[in-house]
């Protein structure tokens, strides 16, 4: 997909597309081609490796070892998640930079494309993960009700978050809104400005 003809339900398709692959016994290795296509997939296989650590974190009969163990590896899909984020937001920018877009006189938007698509990234594994509760076989027709009206308000969420992140780049393309890269400026991981890190280096 070129960078500056973004557009969000094609990128909800080709989720759907990948979060299903990845659930198969022995999913295809495919790599996009396009640059920008190939962070968007990054973004998504953070999310979906980030949903499946949550699953066994909450695994009652986990030891303390495991839980341990699965917590730092969400700590580490978190990190890489807001990484690419922050990449798909300066793709974009250096995409429109030679427009001299974004308009520095528009109106500034709060959250940034990429922020938005991270957010369409979660919708496409709820609503994965919810038609796949509508399809077991060992659930009550209740569990089924409830979980088709979930994803009936999923879909609706994902269509009006689709709509509305292609009529924000139209406004960015066409110099009426603007967008600027915002760090995430995590603290947890810098062994600097985390006291239980720096703390425990000044006492060893």
């Amino acid at each position: 997909m070129s960078v500056l003809l973004l557009d969000a339900f094609a990128i909800t398709a080709a989720q759907d597309l990948q979060t299903k692959n990845w659930h198969l016994p022995e999913p295809s290795r495919t790599t996009p081609a396009d640059p920008f296509d190939g962070l968007l997939s990054q973004l998504h296989r953070a999310n979906f490796d980030l949903w499946h650590e949550e699953d066994r974190a909450r695994d009652p009969n986990a030891s303390s070892d495991q839980i341990a163990i699965t917590k730092r590896a969400i700590d580490i899909l978190n990190q890489r998640r807001n990484d690419v984020v922050e990449q798909l937001d300066r793709a974009l920018l250096a995409a429109l930079a030679p427009l001299s877009l974004p308009n520095a006189d528009a109106a500034l938007h709060s959250e940034t494309p990429g922020l938005i698509l991270d957010r369409l990234s979660i919708l496409a594994l709820k609503i994965f993960h919810t038609q796949e509760q509508i399809d077991r076989t060992d659930i009550t027709e209740e569990h089924r009700s409830r979980n088709q009206a979930r994803l009936a308000m999923l879909t609706e969420q994902r269509n009006d978050l689709a709509g509305c992140l292609d009529a924000l780049w139209s406004d960015i393309t066409t110099g009426r809104r603007r967008f600027k890269l915002y760090r995430q400026l995590k603290m947890y991981n810098d062994p600097t400005l985390n006291p239980v890190l720096y703390a425990r280096r000044s006492v060893s």
